[in-house]
């Protein structure tokens, strides 16, 4: 009886008519009777599962065609600065005697920020002038002995038209005083030389004195007291002063797949990790042409200018830019993902683009009375996210298809095959 029970369930799985052992059923009625059970439940179910399966409906995602904002946008990262830094260093070498100015120090045009020992220049500059005073006193002596030479000279020459004294008598005398001439010009220009070089000696020790060319903040202090710096070829940078943190600017680097679109004055926006619930507001202001390879990655420089009012922004912070290269406001607009939307079955046929025609032809799918209809557009500005319509049938309010699930309204699969 097992052996019969189980064949007929196996044929009845496959989908084939049970057929009964004719030798049992015949001699023992029973096994007839629960054969003939067992038959029955197997065709119920098979026609309970047909039935639930043709009565399975397709559900839709749908979302409502509406107006909005598309907005291309170009994803950059970026550096804080200041509009504009002075590097102050120092022009002469020696040990630093005093520091007046720390970070975050506000200084004035002038102000002494720090001081080298300034002996050895003052010795110097003490050393010119007593030289000066030296050329000037010799100065006063030659012009005294001019005058002599002159008198003299003027004596001899008389004396010598009176025939009283030997012509050569007027003519030493004479030579006496052009020499004399010669002498008060070579102690002027004596005097020339000493003032240039005690010009240039003061301006050493001027030197001494590390003062702020601006108006600013200091961002940054590379030296301390009694440090020794040494003026070379390469001048050593003592402070960084900012002359105004309440405007900054962001240097971006932009791909070269992406620097085509940008433009000056493109509005921008960025954000920082001090701050990642808080959105800044720019402005592009310079697309440099100076190209940067990396890794034979090409980046192009743009610097995006922002106000920093509360003094948020500091000098250095790393910055995730998003720059708007084209935008479109209060326009019919529909997600892309209704734009790759094909219902089950249907052929997936590209509509036909107008030859050089500036606008994209697209097809979406709006769900009528429970069915898919498509409906053909003009696509306009795409921003990844959303896509601009330009033309068609689509009105708001419209319900685009997004995608489709067999089953029923809740979403649930079809109903399985049963198993025994």
């Amino acid at each position: 009886m097992n052996d019969a029970v189980v064949t007929i369930a196996t044929e009845a799985r496959r989908g084939k008519a049970p057929r009964l052992p004719a030798s049992g059923f015949r001699s023992h009625p029973r096994l007839r009777l629960t054969g003939g059970v067992l038959l029955a439940l197997l065709l119920a179910a098979g026609a309970a599962w047909w039935v639930a399966g043709r009565g399975a409906a397709m559900h839709y995602t749908t979302t409502p065609v509406a107006r909005g904002t598309v907005a291309r946008t170009v994803t950059a990262t970026g550096t804080i600065n200041p509009v504009l830094t002075i590097i102050v260093g120092t022009a002469v070498s020696g040990v630093i005697q005093s520091l007046q100015c720390d970070y975050n120090t506000r200084v004035t045009k002038g102000q002494i920020c720090a001081k080298i020992d300034p002996r050895s220049f003052q010795a110097i500059v003490d050393q010119d002038k007593a030289n000066l005073a030296v050329a000037k006193a010799q100065l006063e002596k030659d012009k005294a002995n001019l005058e002599y030479t002159k008198a003299n000279s003027e004596r001899t020459a008389v004396l010598a038209r009176q025939d009283s004294i030997a012509l050569d008598t007027a003519d030493q005398s004479r030579s006496n005083y052009h020499q004399g001439l010669a002498q008060v010009l070579l102690d002027q220009s004596t005097i020339q030389q000493w003032e240039a070089q005690l010009g240039s000696a003061q301006v050493n020790l001027d030197y001494t004195d590390i003062v702020s060319p601006v108006d600013g903040i200091v961002v940054s202090r590379n030296v301390t007291q009694g440090q020794t710096v040494a003026a070379s070829l390469t001048t050593p940078t003592l402070f960084l002063i900012a002359t105004n943190l309440t405007l900054m600017e962001v240097d971006t680097n932009v791909s070269e797949s992406d620097i085509g679109s940008i433009k000056e004055k493109n509005p921008a926006t960025f954000t920082v990790e001090a701050y990642p619930d808080r959105s800044f507001a720019g402005s592009v202001v310079q697309v440099r042409q100076a190209p940067q390879t990396l890794q034979n990655v090409v980046t192009f420089d743009v610097i995006v200018a922002v106000s920093n009012p509360d003094l948020l922004l500091l000098p250095g912070m790393t910055a995730t830019t998003r720059i708007v290269t084209a935008e479109r406001d209060n326009v019919i607009r529909v997600p892309d993902q209704a734009l790759r939307y094909v219902p089950a079955g249907a052929a997936v046929t590209a509509p036909a683009q107008p030859a050089g025609a500036a606008t994209r032809q697209g097809q979406v799918w709006v769900l009528v009375n429970g069915k898919p209809v498509p409906v053909a557009a003009t696509l306009g500005l795409d921003d990844d996210s959303f896509t601009e319509i330009l033309g068609g049938e689509l009105k708001v309010g419209d319900q685009v298809i997004l995608s489709e699930q067999s089953g029923g309204g809740s979403g649930k699969p079809a109903v399985p095959l049963p198993r025994l």
